[in-house]
């Protein structure tokens, strides 16, 4: 476990895939496009960079989306990381010149957006083209990871928008400096490296108390209170809660031995009956060992993805 862990990047797309329905509009926006030679014009000071509301949102991203990729900032003003992404991505936009949109939701006036997204947390940036979420990421992220996001987006594309030309989307580079190591990490790993899990979530929940929205101390918290289940896990759980499926948690401890045994799908699915077979304080507990088992893969997994759908149905 170390701090390079790609899950610290973990994108949304799989879980978003399917969001927004386009069957209903999109043939009329296409035609709309056949007939003008170019978009509106908008005010020139903020033409690449705009404010969506829910009223607006059909309009400026679903349906702009069919001509020009729209990346949608989803922040609230009370939210400290979303202060340091958002100006990244307002200066990425207008250095862009139309070669994509920045979408700014302010989540707490457009409640909907953010349900539509199934944004767990922000800041959230999904990148919206043809109609349909396509890409994302979670928590504040430094400038030169942002335009590398930005730019393999717009490479994959090219080939479905023609309409996006190289030299629209050429950014100056930026070169990378290595990022200096945090001891309150070495710290956690080094307590990983030698099985001592409870001072290693102890490290973790230092940063975590310091930085509430520190994704990766989440992630690597996640990690390791699955490895301290994981190190007890009895193959004969199954069996057990197979045998009692009202014991709650008999059913937390198989599906942490089939996750063990890489049976990930069932134990997704064990999990999503016990939140449907209960109620109450019974029902988040095993919300949220669902949950936090989501945290131990890349968020394109499809059976993260389609366990979220799932969960949603249990839930609602």
């Amino acid at each position: 476990m170390t701090r390079s862990d790609p899950r610290q990047n973990a994108r949304l797309s799989a879980a978003l895939s399917g969001a927004v329905d386009l069957s209903a509009v999109k043939a009329r926006a296409e035609a709309a496009n056949r007939q003008a030679t170019a978009p509106a014009a908008d005010t020139p000071d903020t033409q690449w960079v705009i404010d969506v509301t829910e009223a607006t949102f059909q309009a400026e991203v679903v349906e702009r989306s069919l001509r020009t990729p729209v990346i949608v900032d989803l922040w609230a003003s009370w939210c400290g990381p979303c202060k340091q992404l958002s100006p990244v991505l307002e200066r990425l936009a207008e250095a862009a010149n139309g070669a994509w949109i920045l979408a700014k939701v302010d989540v707490d006036a457009n409640p909907r957006i953010a349900q539509l997204f199934g944004v767990q947390s922000i800041p959230t940036v999904v990148a919206v083209a043809g109609g349909q979420p396509v890409d994302a990421f979670a928590g504040a992220q430094p400038e030169p990871q942002v335009r590398q996001w930005i730019g393999s987006l717009l490479d994959a594309l090219r080939s479905q928008m023609p309409g996006i030309g190289a030299a629209e989307v050429e950014q100056e580079p930026v070169e990378e400096q290595p990022e200096p190591e945090d001891p309150r990490f070495t710290a956690a790993e080094e307590a990983v490296d030698q099985g001592d899990f409870d001072a290693a979530v102890a490290a973790y929940q230092r940063i975590l108390d310091e930085e509430p929205a520190n994704e990766l101390a989440k992630t690597a918290m996640a990690q390791v209170r699955f490895l301290m289940r994981a190190s007890d896990a009895d193959p004969a759980a199954i069996a057990a809660a197979d045998a009692a499926p009202d014991d709650l948690t008999a059913q937390l401890k198989a599906a942490d031995a089939e996750l063990a045994d890489q049976r990930v799908d069932e134990a997704f699915a064990r999990l999503i009956r016990a939140v449907r077979n209960n109620f109450g304080e019974d029902r988040d507990r095993a919300r949220k060992q669902l949950v936090e088992l989501f945290e131990l893969f890349p968020a394109d997994d499809p059976r993260v993805a389609k366990a979220r759908r799932d969960l949603a149905s249990a839930l609602f």
